[in-house]
């Protein structure tokens, strides 16, 4: 079971625990304000866009090529941006803390 904590515009702490699945899909059910999903999750609208903390960049890797070109139709990127869409939860994940970009 991986925990995730989601840090809101609103600068609210929400922590989530999940087995499997998408981090966006997690952040929908829960109704994460702004984490959208609108494409479902297949990498092509940006709305589940997130910063990593830099402490746990290790823990979700590098953007692919795909995200990459995605997350560059959004205005608020950074070094730090991922799409949660394209995040599996895994215990690998466990204890990563995710800014909502919008």
């Amino acid at each position: 079971m991986a925990k995730i904590t989601f840090i809101t515009s609103d600068n609210e702490k929400i922590t989530l625990e999940g087995t499997t699945g998408s981090v966006m899909a997690l952040a929908v059910e829960n109704n994460i304000k702004g984490i959208d999903g609108d494409c479902g999750g297949v990498c092509s609208c940006a709305t589940c866009h997130v910063h990593v903390t830099p402490e746990n960049m290790a823990k979700t890797g590098e953007a692919s090529e795909i995200e990459m070109d995605m997350l560059e139709l959004d205005d608020n990127t950074d070094e730090y941006s991922r799409l949660c869409c394209q995040l599996e939860i895994s215990d690998a994940i466990d204890g990563v803390v995710l800014k909502v970009a919008k």
